[in-house]
């Protein structure tokens, strides 16, 4: 009798995921739809929730997915997320990837009515990491980072900001945030609004990248941040 196939995503789910910037190598291998502890609601209103091979979530996150009632969330973990503080969904239509070798040591993740956050993995996030997408945003990371303490990477500033006599508004909404892969963010780091981070850059200890574009193999520093070093490459080895 042939073995019976190995779970995956279901072909509208991994379409989906494609769509929001997932690489395809990334939704490779097993993929279980979790089923119990989710309430009957959950599966009523389109929602998914799955665990490739020796995943996590804490049950205190899984408790809070439970909470409110949301429709056609679509969440894909690929780490074993113990030390994850919070996984939040805002809003109907939200999709989460994390990848494989993600660690997220008191980390914080948020994610709005048809936004988008997307961790290929490794990530490396020291702690207190905090990942806020909302507004039809998205946050993108590529392979292969490293967020040092208090990472702030967020698409919006949560609250209107216009001109008094026009109205429009002026701080961002709905903003799309691409990092590359080999990005280091050192500690205290904030990244919000249109940014894209090229790969191999490093963003400076207390910088603001607020609505720019870093380009790669470059070191940005300051507030806001500015390009201070170019042609340059890290390694996670801390060697003289």
């Amino acid at each position: 009798m042939p073995d019976a196939p190995a779970p995956a995503l279901a072909a509208e789910h991994h379409d989906r995921l494609r769509a929001a910037g997932v690489d395809a190598v990334a939704l490779e291998g097993t993929w279980r739809r979790v089923t119990d502890p989710m309430p009957d609601w959950w599966h009523d209103r389109g929602n998914a929730l799955y665990l490739a091979d020796g995943a996590s979530l804490p049950e205190h996150v899984l408790a809070s997915l439970r909470l409110f009632t949301v429709r056609d969330v679509l969440i894909a973990v690929g780490s074993h997320l113990e030390w994850l503080t919070s996984l939040l969904v805002g809003g109907d239509g939200a999709t989460v990837f994390v990848g494989h070798g993600c660690a997220l040591t008191a980390g914080e993740l948020y994610c709005g009515a048809d936004s988008r956050i997307v961790l290929h993995g490794p990530v490396l996030a020291t702690r207190s990491a905090i990942v806020d997408a909302r507004n039809g945003g998205s946050i993108v990371a590529g392979p292969d980072q490293l967020w040092a303490a208090d990472v702030y990477i967020a698409t919006d500033d949560m609250h209107r900001l216009q001109d008094r006599w026009t109205g429009e508004r002026i701080n961002p909404f709905g903003a799309h945030i691409r990092l590359g892969p080999h990005v280091w963010l050192c500690r205290d780091a904030v990244v919000t609004g249109h940014v894209e981070i090229g790969e191999g850059s490093v963003v400076g200890l207390r910088s603001v990248v607020r609505g720019q574009k870093i380009p790669a193999f470059s070191v940005a520093a300051g507030t806001p941040a500015r390009i201070v070093r170019e042609d340059v490459t890290w390694s996670h080895d801390d060697v003289p």
